[in-house]
């Protein structure tokens, strides 16, 4: 069963910011062992986490090295001026994450 991860934030949950990315950071770490994840789409303040100096920018690193497809939203990439400056090699249009959900026989959001 293929999976897809949706992350539109740069934490988890609503509250506090910072406990908030703790929480996020070890769900990352802990998402290598599911070996129907396909992908995880970021967008709005989620592409921020694929920024190179994000602090989870080695997890995301580790699961694209592991044939896990990051993509990061085009749009929201420039709209946050992180153009030149991500973990994945280009960031993905609108149709290419459409696509790619509908591929999936589940798409979680986080």
């Amino acid at each position: 069963m293929s999976t897809m991860i949706i992350l539109n934030n740069d934490q988890m949950g609503v509250g506090d910011a910072g406990l908030g990315r703790k929480v996020l950071g070890n769900c990352l770490k802990k998402l290598g062992a599911f070996t129907d994840l396909e992908a995880i789409a970021l967008y709005n303040a989620g592409v921020k986490l694929a920024a190179k100096d994000s602090p989870v920018a080695t997890e995301l690193h580790l699961l694209n090295e592991n044939g896990v497809d990051v993509m990061a939203c085009v749009t929201c990439v420039e709209f946050y001026g992180l153009k030149g400056n991500l973990i994945v090699e280009s960031p993905s249009s609108l149709d290419d994450i459409l696509a790619a959900m509908k591929r999936m026989d589940r798409v979680i959001t986080l």
